[in-house]
C-alpha cells in the first residue's frame, strides 16, 4: 500500500516577475516599408553570427518580421550584409 503525500502548498498573492510585453518598433514608428538599403536598422535584428533573430527576442510583430526577413535576404544577396561572420570580400577584407 502506498502512502499519500500531502499536496504542496500553493502560492498566494502576485507573482514576483511579469515579463514586459515587447512592442513592435516598426508599428510604433508607423513604418510603411522596410527597405533593404537601411543597413544600420537591419543589423539590429541580426545576431553576432548574422542570423535573423526570432520574433520573441526582438519583439517585432508577424507582418514586420516577414518584411524584415525579406529585406535582410535581399541585402545579403546584394552583398550589403554578410551571410556569415567569416565571409570575406573579394578585395581581401572582411565584409561588415
Amino acid at each position: 500500500m502506498t502512502q499519500q503525500r500531502p499536496a504542496p502548498p500553493r502560492r498566494r498573492g502576485r507573482p514576483r516577475y511579469y515579463a514586459r510585453r515587447k512592442v513592435c518598433s516598426f508599428c510604433v514608428d508607423h513604418v510603411k516599408e522596410i527597405d533593404y538599403k537601411q543597413i544600420d536598422r537591419l543589423r539590429r535584428f541580426l545576431s553576432d553570427r548574422y542570423k535573423i533573430e526570432a520574433r520573441r527576442k526582438t519583439g517585432v510583430c508577424t507582418k514586420h518580421q516577414r518584411w524584415l526577413s525579406t529585406a535582410i535576404k535581399r541585402a545579403r544577396l546584394l552583398a550589403m550584409i554578410p551571410f556569415s561572420p567569416d565571409h570575406r570580400k573579394p578585395g581581401g577584407g572582411f565584409a561588415g
